[in-house]
């Protein structure tokens, strides 16, 4: 039988400082959050549907940052008596209730297209077409932020790939206005709102299964207990291993437990030695808080 309780919280892949993500993650959210507020009063100002979808798809960018800002801060918050975890969990709540605030938003948005749809109201296009330019400059600026840490770190990389798309979502809403500038088509505009409506319901569904299931405790998405187990059972000394868990310490984190069965016979330095393989093995599976 082993006992062993081991920690490590370094969830980079590389030279990625606490430091350059923090202001990369402030800059980001501070220029996302002030262009939301522009594009959803432009939206309601010019009546264009498809400005408010996209503010509300560039509303979920700046929870999104948030979020990676208030993971990386309880990282290094100390735990309690009453919460031994420290705060970590608070990111998983926090995760849930936007994807709930993002699924309220989407229904606001195809209720009001549909209705569009059906009595097309005439929209500026021309405005429209420069507020969404707008939102290309300030995502593309914000992903460039994060552009030479995103290999180094998954929230990191995360966040950039969400900025680039939300640059070409506001492209596509470029596009909109410009023809309904020059055609008069302003159906287009209903049209474009439920088309955002859909890229962000992809990212919303997503994130709300994921809170739900990290909420539960249930195995992260990105750990397959099989693999675990056959690592675990893989290191020389470890004669079988049951009674495996997993969950989420918060949305970076994840820990486990499991019941180690040695074979007889080894001294404690090769027991020791053990442990610390096991425990690199689970690293390599974004595992660092393990207890066996």
């Amino acid at each position: 039988m082993a006992h062993e309780h081991t920690h490590n919280h370094g969830h980079h892949h590389g030279p990625t400082t606490l430091t350059t993500v923090n202001r990369a993650l402030i800059i980001g959210a501070l220029l996302n959050t002030v262009y939301v507020l522009v594009e959803f009063g432009a939206g309601f100002y010019y009546g264009s549907l498809a400005l408010v979808a996209d503010a509300g798809h560039n509303l979920s960018d700046v929870a999104s940052l948030l979020l990676s800002l208030l993971a990386f801060r309880l990282a290094k918050a100390r735990s309690t008596p009453t919460f031994t975890y420290g705060y970590r969990k608070s990111t998983v709540l926090a995760s849930l209730t936007n994807g709930v605030l993002l699924m309220v938003t989407i229904g606001v948005i195809v209720w009001e297209s549909l209705r569009r749809l059906n009595d097309p109201q005439p929209v500026m296009g021309e405005p429209v077409a420069w507020v969404a330019g707008v939102g290309i400059l300030v995502n593309s600026v914000s992903a460039l932020l994060f552009f030479r840490d995103k290999e180094h770190d998954l929230n990191v990389k995360g966040a950039y790939l969400h900025l680039m798309a939300d640059a070409l979502v506001s492209l596509g809403v470029v596009v909109s206005g410009l023809l309904m500038r020059y055609t008069g088509w302003f159906w287009l505009d209903a049209a474009t709102g439920l088309v955002v409506a859909a890229v962000i319901f992809g990212s919303a569904w997503r994130l709300l299964a994921d809170s739900v299931r990290l909420s539960l405790d249930g195995v992260p998405t990105d750990i397959n207990l099989v693999e675990v187990a056959t690592e675990i059972q893989g290191v020389n000394g470890v004669g079988d291993v049951h009674h495996v868990h997993v969950w989420a310490m918060s949305t970076t984190e994840n820990a486990l437990t499991a019941h180690l069965v040695l074979q007889p016979g080894l001294t404690h330095t090769e027991e020791r030695t053990l442990k610390r393989e096991i425990r690199h093995r689970l690293e390599h599976l974004n595992i660092s808080h393990v207890t066996l």
